[in-house]
């Protein structure tokens, strides 16, 4: 890329950034287990260091978070993280991850990642990809949406199985209030801010990152960060699939299909 390109490249990224802080991640709280393989979409990504959730979105490509890196393999088909699966599950290896060109880690802005798979994975009872659609209907406030993963019930230990809770989309300006965020950081458009709209926590933290928010069924954003798991005044928030984002992934997708 020219030096010109990459100029252009970097005002846009910084006309897209806004002051957000990153957070700790994702588990489920106050959720329940889901019934064995009833989200065949669901990918877990796991090393030495620690877990990821995502989320299959074609034969080759999964979206998870751009914080979520290293991972150099997908386990699909999985409820039972200890038990073997073998009938159930596909193991594919990735070869190519590409972040969103406008990834801030400090700022934790724009946390998206497309994840290459060597060879398409077979769709079967228990893995099955989710398509993106052509637009993603953005959840009006009050909204009940659903969040997965495996990561930690809030006992401290991750989940040994899938688990799933719904969450509440609330307004950008509650969530940055001085009662929720005040600002620190600021939850802009790119967004989706969601938690719990009654006396029961209801979240996302450390473990569930890179997971979907589904909302209607539909794909509508991945878990980013968040304040303190559970904490009621500091809810998950989310990446949402706006039109810009749902354009980069579609066009990396085309451009990158030939890459080996």
């Amino acid at each position: 890329m020219s030096v010109p390109g990459v100029f252009i490249l970097s005002v846009l990224c910084v006309l897209l950034l806004s002051v957000v802080q990153p957070g700790d991640g994702s588990e489920i709280i106050g959720g329940k287990e889901v019934p064995a393989h009833s989200m065949p979409h669901m990918a877990l990504l796991k090393n030495s260091k620690g877990f990821c959730g995502g989320t299959l979105i074609d034969a080759k490509w999964v979206l998870t978070a751009a914080h979520c890196e290293g991972f150099k393999e997908v386990l699909l088909g999985v409820h039972a993280v200890d038990k073997e699966e073998n009938e159930s599950r596909q193991k594919a290896r990735v070869t190519h991850s590409y972040p969103h060109p406008c990834f801030d880690r400090k700022e934790a802005v724009n946390d998206l990642m497309l994840l290459k798979l060597k060879k398409g994975v077979k769709q079967t009872k228990t893995v099955k990809w989710l398509k993106l659609g052509q637009k993603v209907q953005e959840p009006k406030a009050g909204s009940k949406c659903l969040v997965a993963g495996w990561g930690a019930t809030g006992r401290g230990k991750p989940s040994k199985v899938l688990m799933s809770v719904n969450v509440t989309v609330f307004e950008r300006v509650k969530c940055n209030s001085p009662e929720y965020y005040n600002f620190k950081p600021v939850i802009t458009n790119s967004m989706i801010c969601a938690g719990s709209d009654s006396g029961t926590p209801t979240d996302t933290c450390q473990g569930d990152s890179g997971g979907p928010l589904l909302c209607n069924g539909a794909l509508v954003g991945v878990t980013s960060f968040g304040g303190r798991c559970g904490d009621m005044k500091k809810p998950g928030v989310y990446s949402f699939l706006s039109e810009k984002q749902l354009d980069w992934i579609k066009k990396t997708m085309k451009k990158k299909a030939e890459v080996l």
